[in-house]
């Protein structure tokens, strides 16, 4: 018994040891609440908006649509993805968006890749130029200038050419790299493997979480760009989605829509932008899921190290 005892005593010292204070219960309920509700603000828009795109036209003028359908209907949605224009853009918003980010993230890897070897001659020259890129650069019009010279104006690849390389990502795959074990290429040279072939048979697919994060990142940075093709498209079948749905927003929508939207549809404008909106956001949602298992993981390991 007193062996029973004397076993049971460093277990119930720790439990009164680890019980929590009224003040820090207190502390965590406020935790939980104040996320919860963070949480619900942020959520709120969106469902707004899937309420408003499902809802009749009497309901959203009236106001009277909040955060479920009134009078449901698909009319906006029919509307929408039978919208040559909005199909135009967001083919060509898909089509910068795959090449951008696949182009993007080939060329950070070929960058960050030598960078992250000690032997490199200049390897601290060659960072500090690139660095020196990330706090200045030539400026809207020298780079619109560059276009125009390159006659890139108007053209598909001016959308993703100008911004290849940025460099913050290419410094997060370059510390990645730098946590990788020297001994897998020395193994590898050994077996007479080249650069090029140590860099795409055993370096790449060991850091499929790093590439993952920042094809992620690329990604959602082309697809939401609007700047860009406001500064460098002219054409209307060259515009790619986000610049469409601002000039959606900014245009005379309600005298533009109620002449092009079949009246039987019973749709208002305000649920024809709420769906294209909606439309717009979901291939990063349906991507997403699919990477987030890589997500936190590339973005700690490739930023841990200096």
């Amino acid at each position: 018994m007193q062996a029973n005892h004397s076993l049971k005593s460093p277990v119930a010292k720790a439990s009164r040891a680890i019980r929590t204070s009224p003040g820090e219960k207190v502390f965590t309920v406020f935790n939980y609440v104040f996320f919860i509700l963070l949480g619900l603000s942020t959520i709120f828009p969106f469902v707004n908006l899937i309420a408003k795109s499902l809802s009749s036209e009497a309901a959203v003028v009236s106001g009277m649509v909040s955060l479920y359908p009134i009078d449901f209907q698909i009319g906006t949605y029919r509307y929408v993805a039978s919208n040559a224009m909005f199909l135009n853009a967001f083919t060509i918003s898909i089509t910068v968006t795959f090449i951008g980010s696949l182009l993007s993230l080939f060329m950070t890897t070929l960058a960050a890749y030598p960078l992250s070897k000690p032997r490199l001659r200049g390897r601290k020259f060659f960072i500090i130029l690139y660095l020196f890129t990330m706090l200045f650069s030539g400026g809207l019009i020298p780079t619109y200038l560059l276009m125009h010279t390159l006659h890139l104006i108007d053209k598909l690849p001016v959308l993703f050419l100008p911004y290849m390389i940025n460099v913050y990502n290419m410094l997060i795959i370059k510390n990645y790299f730098e946590g990788l074990p020297d001994s897998l290429e020395e193994s590898a040279k050994m077996d007479g493997a080249s650069n090029m072939t140590i860099l795409w048979r055993i370096i790449l697919p060991l850091s499929l979480p790093v590439l993952a994060t920042i094809g992620l990142f690329y990604a959602v940075t082309y697809w939401n760009d609007y700047f860009t093709s406001l500064i460098y498209i002219n054409s209307a079948d060259m515009k790619p989605l986000q610049l469409y749905l601002k000039e959606l927003f900014v245009s005379s929508t309600d005298a533009f829509l109620r002449t092009n939207v079949d009246a039987s549809l019973n749709v208002s404008p305000q649920s024809i932008q709420a769906a294209s909106i909606i439309l717009a956001t979901l291939p990063i949602v349906i991507v997403y899921p699919f990477l987030q298992k890589y997500f936190v993981k590339g973005v700690l390991v490739g930023s841990v190290k200096g």
